[in-house]
């Protein structure tokens, strides 16, 4: 590319402007919107289907969506709707805050700073709407 534009502000602007011709509607889509609709697991479910469903002995739910939450970072937390969605999920499963942001403060080991940094700003940004939610 020779112009000094963002490459991926170009890409979702296109993105937007395809939505747009296809359907009109689409022009004040906010995906996080739509994530209202999806509600949290609750933990008992969450604990059966993700936990130690399989054996006694294993990872329990919150365990797993914290490593969940681990891989969703490494991958430099490009997926914005599932990395918000485990991040409530973790926290009904009893991830503390400071666990959500520990785990994915490790990953910068391995992912990055960039990666930590987008991980954190959508994690900080559930957390957010919860206490909004809450109050």
């Amino acid at each position: 590319m020779t112009d000094s534009q963002n490459p991926f502000e170009f890409f979702m602007r296109q993105a937007q402007e395809m939505a747009k011709a296809w359907n009109p509607a689409l022009e004040t889509l906010n995906t996080r919107e739509i994530e209202k609709f999806w509600p949290t697991m609750p933990k008992d479910f969450m604990e059966m289907s993700f936990g130690k469903g399989l054996s006694k002995d294993g990872l329990d739910a919150k365990t797993r969506l914290l490593l969940t939450l681990a891989g969703l970072t490494m991958q430099g937390a490009q997926a914005e709707t599932p990395f918000r969605m485990n991040v409530r999920h973790a926290m009904e499963a009893g991830a503390t805050k400071d666990e959500i942001a520990e785990t994915i403060a490790q990953m910068s080991m391995f992912a990055g700073i960039p990666a930590m940094t987008r991980a954190m700003e959508l994690a900080r940004s559930v957390m957010e709407d919860t206490e909004d939610d809450a109050t």
